[in-house]
């Protein structure tokens, strides 16, 4: 049997037996880029139904057809950990989506801070690198990539029994801090943008009892490596890792 060796997100059900229509981009992808004909196997995901092994039954310049056979892996949902962070340049913007998608999270939220330098975002561009991202990384799930939110709006409605990872740069010992905080339970992550956090934002995170404020270190951190260090450390302490 040969190797399934391209990924492809879809947003159909799958099952067994199951017919799936491609989009006129995926198909230009699978038969123009990718030269895939009748009968070529393709990996399929939907965020809800796992992994599933499918055959190209039509290959159409403008359209196509797979139809599933076998299911390859059940869905592995990610802990329950969102990443906020605030939009720098667009590629590093990009960057800390495909990361947080590889590393493990359940939803991405861009935040607007008061030193934040991108002032809008395209959302639906976002989900789509997303999506990719989990295409390449093997990922069965696909976090939501939310709409950009200003952070005093996002804290006015915090849940109380989410807590929240600040990445602090005036602290230290993070690892400590999160192995005392236990496992269990949702949680978030929050990095802040390039200029850092404002000092009416900083008042108003350490008086909040949700919040847990650690160091990642004894440097600062640019925006995207703090996104990747902090998911790192939350992973290997508190998450999947372990």
């Amino acid at each position: 049997m040969q190797d399934a060796k391209i990924r492809l997100y879809v947003e159909q059900p799958l099952a067994p037996g199951q017919a799936v229509a491609l989009s006129r981009d995926q198909a230009h992808y699978l038969f123009t880029v990718m030269r895939l004909g009748a009968g070529a196997p393709v990996l399929l995901f939907n965020g809800r139904d796992g992994e599933w092994r499918a055959g190209v039954t039509v290959a159409g310049r403008q359209g196509g057809m797979l139809t599933c056979g076998a299911q390859t892996r059940a869905v592995q949902t990610p802990p329950d950990l969102w990443l906020l962070f605030a939009p720098i340049r667009k590629a590093r913007t990009d960057f800390i989506v495909e990361k947080a998608v590889e590393m493990g999270v359940a939803r991405v939220v861009p935040v607007q801070t008061a030193h934040t330098n991108a002032d809008r975002i395209r959302q639906d561009r976002l989900q789509a690198h997303a999506v990719e991202a989990a295409e390449q990384c093997g990922a069965t799930f696909v976090p939501e990539v939310a709409e950009l939110v200003a952070l005093d709006r996002l804290l006015a409605d915090w849940p109380s029994e989410r807590r929240i990872l600040w990445a602090d740069e005036s602290l230290v010992g993070a690892r400590d801090a999160l192995q005392g905080a236990g496992r269990g339970g949702p949680w978030a992550i929050l990095v802040g943008p390039e200029g850092g956090f404002s000092e009416k934002e900083r008042a108003r995170l350490r008086a909040m009892p949700q919040v847990l404020p650690v160091s990642l270190g004894p440097r600062i951190l640019r925006a995207d490596t703090a996104a990747v260090a902090a998911l790192t450390l939350w992973q290997s302490v508190l998450g999947d890792w372990t």
